[in-house]
């Protein structure tokens, strides 16, 4: 499977563009509003055909593109069935498949930065949204998030692929593209090193954050696939 990964500035947000060579069929990964011209014009010119506009969860700090993306291109939306939003094609769970031509994503249910996580898994690759950062995590204090969740979605479920397994976040704040499966369970200071459950509770729990100041705009938006 091909890919592309693309940058928003503003947000520190990653989309991505994963793709089937033989015949063309794309998805993009969390979209951003201010993006989509971008990312329109590089679907068209590389010849592909934008079957899906996935979502890892519900962003706060960003206005999804998927719905514009939609009305232009015709693609499908998915997200976890928890967010319950009636713009969404695709209700997603846990076990879910993807398939873009001869290539698949497999859906993995991540809670814990919010209820509504959703890690995409490729061949070599897992897309993680907010729920791993490279050398961190994401949030757990607010849209349902907690801790204890996101510790066991990240042990359990992502520290118990392959070693060699990339992995791409949905954000990065110090100049990172990537990391692997063995790096983030040696290396990331909130899980590596043998913290515990109880550790990491405390850690997230004593973390004092401003709330994201687009949260008020984006969360009600990206309930409506970002549209409203």
């Amino acid at each position: 499977m091909k890919m592309r990964q693309l940058f928003d500035h503003a947000t520190s947000s990653y989309t991505y563009l994963l793709w089937d060579e033989d015949t063309g069929q794309v998805a993009i990964i969390d979209s951003v509003r201010e993006q989509v011209d971008r990312d329109q014009k590089l679907i068209v010119e590389l010849g592909l055909d934008l079957k899906y506009a996935l979502e890892t969860h519900i962003h706060a700090d960003h206005v999804t593109g998927s719905g514009t993306l939609r009305e232009r291109l015709g693609c499908r939306i998915g997200l976890h069935a928890n967010a319950g939003n009636a713009c969404t094609d695709l209700q997603l769970v846990d076990g879910d498949r993807i398939y873009l031509g001869n290539q698949r994503l497999e859906v993995i249910y991540t809670p814990g930065h919010t209820d509504t996580d959703i890690s995409y898994r490729s061949t070599d690759s897992l897309f993680t949204g907010d729920v791993l950062l490279i050398r961190g995590s994401g949030r757990t204090d607010f849209q349902s998030g907690d801790a204890g969740l996101s510790y066991d979605s990240i042990t359990q479920k992502i520290f118990s692929l392959p070693d060699e397994t990339l992995i791409y976040p949905a954000h990065d704040y110090n100049g990172f593209s990537c990391s692997t499966v063995a790096e983030e369970r040696q290396f990331n200071p909130r899980l590596g090193s043998g913290r515990t459950r109880e550790d990491y509770i405390q850690i997230m729990h004593s973390m004092k954050l401003d709330k994201p100041s687009l949260m008020d705009e984006a969360v009600p938006s990206n309930l409506a696939c970002g549209l409203g």
